[in-house]
């Protein structure tokens, strides 16, 4: 990418505004930590690496605003924030794990040298943000190792340098595979209802010069049904530990299809993205967002005011549709005993 998905100046932090591409590059600028809230609610920042490095640094503003308080106010104020921060997207397990770090981090420090104690939640919040970057380059090496020759791969939504603080996951093998000098070429379904296959995963394909081709949708079941794909690559923002994966909505669909016409189909993602406490997908809480979202594209009104709408931002794709979960530490078998092992 030609500018950091996220960075930290002056103590405000600057997203690019994710909800304005490809059509403007412009950047939004966070100085509390509602204003991270918004943005995170908002979609001016999405994917769920991304979502956790933001919620870290939200938590450095909290306290920076908060400061001056007494010991116990300030606490008390630094746990709402953290509660409210949690809660602007709950199925990214991302977002609780990057403030449940840098919570312990804060109830560490010593109130009394507060220069000192905010100096090690930024600090923090830093670490969060570069492992992001190194880990997503070991995914992508990783994964480079299933993708062959000549392959042909189907995407869904984005999972590149703009869901994370870079390079990406899914998109970040599709990354590492072509400038491993492989042949490959991409296709990008649009990714109803939000766009963000159409809008920012070409968007970086192009800008890196990989071969793309954009599709609605329902051309996906017609390409796996064709013979048309070697290899499905999806993100993920919650891995239960029994290798069930909440991903955006559509890919549990793409996952049938994929199974039925013996597809290899993959879930990209961090360890941080895995819930250790949660058994199975069923006890993942699934997003639903605005009506506006499904009625419009844009501004452009699509459907009348007065119909229903039911608008999950997420799907569960159960492991028995996966052929495996890409991570950090290699690539695993979508079940308890392999996962298990992802803690140590």
């Amino acid at each position: 990418m030609k500018f950091p998905t996220i960075s930290f100046k002056e103590n405000k932090l600057i997203l690019i505004d994710q909800r304005k591409l490809p059509s403007e590059e412009s950047f939004y600028e966070a100085y509390n930590y509602k204003d991270v809230i918004y943005a995170i609610k908002e979609m001016v920042v999405r994917g769920a690496p991304a979502i956790g490095a933001t919620g870290a640094y939200g938590l450095v503003l909290a306290a920076l605003e908060y400061r001056d308080l007494n010991q116990d106010d300030f606490l008390e104020k630094m746990k709402k924030a953290i509660q409210e921060l949690v809660a602007a997207r709950p199925t990214a397990v991302n977002l609780s794990w990057s403030l449940e770090r840098m919570e312990n981090i804060l109830l560490s420090s010593d109130y009394n040298k507060k220069n000192s104690m905010i100096k090690k939640i930024k600090e923090e919040a830093d670490k969060i943000a570069e492992k992001d970057i190194k880990t997503n380059q070991l995914i992508g090496k990783y994964g480079n190792e299933i993708v062959p020759q000549n392959a042909t791969i189907l995407t869904h939504c984005n999972t590149g340098a703009l869901a994370t603080v870079g390079y990406g996951t899914a998109l970040g093998v599709i990354r590492n595979a072509y400038n491993s000098g492989k042949n490959i070429h991409i296709y990008v379904d649009e990714t109803r209802p939000r766009l963000q296959g159409a809008r920012l995963t070409t968007y970086e394909l192009i800008e890196e010069g990989i071969p793309a081709t954009l599709i609605v949708d329902s051309v996906a079941a017609t390409l796996i049904r064709d013979g048309k794909l070697d290899l499905i690559l999806v993100g993920a923002d919650r891995i239960a530990i029994n290798g069930d994966v909440a991903n955006k909505i559509g890919t549990y669909m793409l996952s049938e299809l994929a199974s039925k016409f013996e597809i290899p189909f993959y879930s990209v993602a961090p360890i941080s993205t895995i819930d250790f406490n949660i058994e199975t997908g069923a006890e993942i809480e699934i997003e639903e967002r605005n009506v506006e979202e499904v009625k419009k594209i844009g501004n452009l009104q699509v459907a009348p005011n007065e119909v229903n709408v039911y608008n999950p931002a997420f799907d569960v794709t159960p492991a028995n549709n996966l052929t495996g979960i890409i991570t950090e530490k290699g690539i695993v078998k979508p079940c308890k005993k392999e996962i298990s092992k992802l803690k140590k």
